[in-house]
């Protein structure tokens, strides 16, 4: 993989804002928007930039409650069934296996305690 100081600043552009343009990154890094979205397409091939996310604002959605969920499970039930088993959730914004009694800790943002 080549990595040099421009795909640097390309990068942490993008980390503040990842739907800035093509034409504004250029302008900031003094490329053309054509050489960015080369750059930004190569650090997408070479597995640097894995996706772009959204960030909620969870008080604008009404999500004011949070709360952590111990989940206990059958002994056969692997991580990647738990995973399956919660990520359509809109409320959940982490989970994770954990050593301990519990088989995974969810943390979840919701609009109310029901």
């Amino acid at each position: 993989m080549r990595w040099d100081t421009l795909d640097e600043r390309l990068v942490t552009l993008l980390l503040a804002d990842s739907r800035r343009s093509f034409a504004d990154l250029g302008t900031e890094v003094g490329l053309s928007p054509s050489a960015v979205k080369r750059r930004v397409d190569r650090l997408r091939a070479d597995g640097v930039i894995t996706g772009f996310t959204l960030r909620l604002d969870p008080a604008a959605l009404g999500w004011t409650v949070e709360g952590y969920v111990e989940l206990y499970c059958r002994p056969s039930t692997s991580p990647a069934t738990i995973r399956r088993a919660v990520e359509g959730l809109a409320e959940v914004v982490d989970a994770s296996t954990v050593s301990g009694d519990a088989d995974a800790l969810v943390r979840i943002l919701a609009a109310d305690m029901r």
